[in-house]
């Protein structure tokens, strides 16, 4: 049976109280493929009496371009720190104001006053980590820790390369590996490098895919750019798969949740980035997908195999930089490579 949403001013309320557990209505959110918590969406049900519903996307570009068309029907999006300025220019975004939230007090302070959005107006924290590359050790024995596995492929891995499908991180890997400043690169000349070491090293892949932990527990994928938590759930899945952190540099990123501009669900919506803020309920969500989150005190709830984690701990020597958002001029020179890449 379909529920009905109380009086704004009940909502409203509901929205400002904790300790009041009861809202009525739907919520709808649009998220990363397989990033999302069954039983964390279950609690926010149990709790609210809200009916969620979760659709999947494979990159920040289709999330944008799919939120830009509208008539979408979507209250919440997930959006990459370096997308959160793009959603913000754009006025997809809700001023929501987590940080007058009940739970903001959670947040842990590295992540509250964060370049792209500060003092965290619009958005909460997911989760957050690096992008590297899992290999399946079975089937190369060699050094880990270089990019040069994706675009320079030593013999044994070729046609067993998996590529995600998201632009930034692919090019920003590239950069990394010629030697090249990574950040929002407009050097003409050594974007042409990068595209054509790129579609150099496109023909020894098997696949741009996004969602590859099933493949990685069948040995159908030997190695691929990927996330440090996506890495750690296909190692769970088969021992042999590893993490490498390629010493010539890589992309920290922070996933954020925002409510969308033209929501149908603000309260509900409200109520959700209140609810992920709790230090159970984040954890709920690093227990799935594998991340670190942002919200302290939720390691007390984490399972015992993500402390020591390799994937989840860096080690002291990682390069890691967080990729900034880059100008228009810059997306489209970007864009042009992913689209000759992609054809």
């Amino acid at each position: 049976m379909r529920l009905f949403l109380k009086t704004a001013a009940a909502a409203l309320a509901i929205a400002a109280s904790a300790g009041i557990a009861r809202a009525d209505g739907e919520l709808n959110i649009y998220n990363w493929g397989n990033y999302t918590s069954p039983e964390m969406i279950k609690k926010f049900e149990d709790t609210y009496k809200v009916k969620v519903t979760v659709t999947d996307y494979d990159s920040n570009d289709t999330a944008l371009a799919k939120i830009k068309a509208g008539a979408h029907g979507f209250d919440i999006v997930v959006p990459s720190s370096n997308y959160v300025p793009i959603f913000l220019k754009e006025g997809l975004l809700l001023e929501s104001r987590p940080d007058q939230m009940e739970n903001f007090k959670n947040v842990d302070p590295r992540w509250v006053n964060v370049d792209f959005d500060p003092g965290r107006h619009y958005t909460v924290p997911w989760q957050w980590g690096t992008t590297g590359i899992s290999i399946n050790t079975e089937l190369y024995k060699g050094d880990i820790n270089t990019w040069a596995i994706i675009f320079d492929t030593p013999d044994e891995l070729k046609g067993k390369i998996n590529v995600v499908p998201e632009m930034s991180d692919v090019i920003a890997a590239a950069l990394w590996y010629k030697g090249f400043p990574a950040s929002c690169n407009s050097d003409k000349a050594q974007l042409k490098v990068v595209s054509d070491t790129l579609v150099a090293a496109k023909k020894n892949w098997l696949s741009m895919e996004y969602g590859t932990i099933e493949k990685y527990a069948k040995g159908d994928i030997g190695a691929s750019i990927d996330w440090n938590g996506a890495a750690f759930r296909a190692r769970l899945a088969n021992p042999k798969i590893a993490y490498g952190y390629p010493k010539e540099g890589q992309a920290v990123w922070m996933d954020n949740a925002a409510i969308i501009k033209d929501a149908r669900n603000v309260d509900n919506a409200k109520l959700f980035l209140n609810f992920i803020m709790a230090p159970e309920n984040a954890a709920m969500l690093s227990a799935f997908a594998r991340y670190a989150n942002g919200i302290k005190g939720s390691e007390a709830f984490m399972p015992e195999d993500m402390k020591n984690a390799p994937e989840i701990n860096m080690p002291a020597t990682a390069k890691v930089e967080f990729l900034k958002t880059c100008p228009p001029e810059v997306t489209e020179l970007y864009s042009k490579i992913w689209t000759n890449l992609t054809k």
